[in-house]
């Protein structure tokens, strides 16, 4: 039986990751599974981004997150430093939903692409981290856990959706969509990791307890790079 050490699952992110990865036994051949489609698979990104965003508009309290200007859009606000006067002048081809897609289809395809070493895991951990308050983000726009949440299973039913019109062999779509729902799910425990209170005591005495207790309100404003 392998010893998991509690404290280190929530201060030590690799270490996390090792672990989840292993519980879910996500490992070389889920990688091998994604390279093997990426390529097929490419072409529905713009399909995928474009199903979630009309997801996100149907609700307002979604659709809401979207007002503020981002940080890195240069397009027109009103003076007030919203794209639109209210959610019910922001349209689906507003610049900045453009702006907002565009990182939707750059984090997807680095899914595709890889590699999966270090760096993608910081990639994985920042893009949960961006969704949250925390002190090290010069906005202070977050998301709420339950549309994140939510997020993460229609990005993934989405997916599966387009693997399964591409018609592949069903050695090689089942070993996709296993990899892909054991991957979607590691990127969904990044975001547990910076919103639930699981192991505070342990972040309390780390270096990471000033965003992360902020992070656990859910009752803040949003980011400017987010998947929202």
């Amino acid at each position: 039986m392998e010893h998991i050490d509690r404290t280190q699952l929530y201060t030590d992110s690799d270490y996390r990751f090792g672990y989840v990865s292993k519980f879910m036994e996500f490992g070389a051949d889920d990688i091998e599974a994604i390279k093997a489609v990426a390529e097929q698979v490419r072409p529905l990104v713009p399909v995928v981004v474009d199903a979630v965003y009309d997801k996100l508009f149907q609700f307002d309290i979604t659709k809401k997150h979207f007002l503020p200007k981002n940080e890195g859009f240069q397009g027109p606000t009103d003076g007030q430093g919203k794209v639109a006067d209210s959610i019910e002048d922001l349209t689906i081809d507003n610049p900045q939903i453009k702006f907002r897609k565009d990182f939707l289809s750059k984090y997807l395809n680095r899914l595709l692409s890889g590699p999966y070493d270090e760096k993608m895991l910081k990639y994985l951990d920042w893009v949960a981290k961006i969704h949250t308050d925390t002190p090290s983000k010069k906005s202070k726009i977050s998301v709420d856990y339950i549309h994140v949440n939510a997020l993460m299973g229609y990005v993934e039913s989405t997916l599966v959706g387009g693997l399964l019109s591409l018609k592949l062999d069903r050695e090689t779509e089942s070993a996709a969509l296993l990899a892909f729902n054991k991957l979607l799910w590691i990127q969904n425990d990044f975001f547990a990791k910076y919103y639930c209170k699981d192991g505070v005591e342990e972040q309390s005495v780390s270096s990471t307890c000033s965003f992360m207790n902020s992070a656990c309100q859910n009752t803040k404003k949003s980011d400017s790079i987010t998947l929202l």
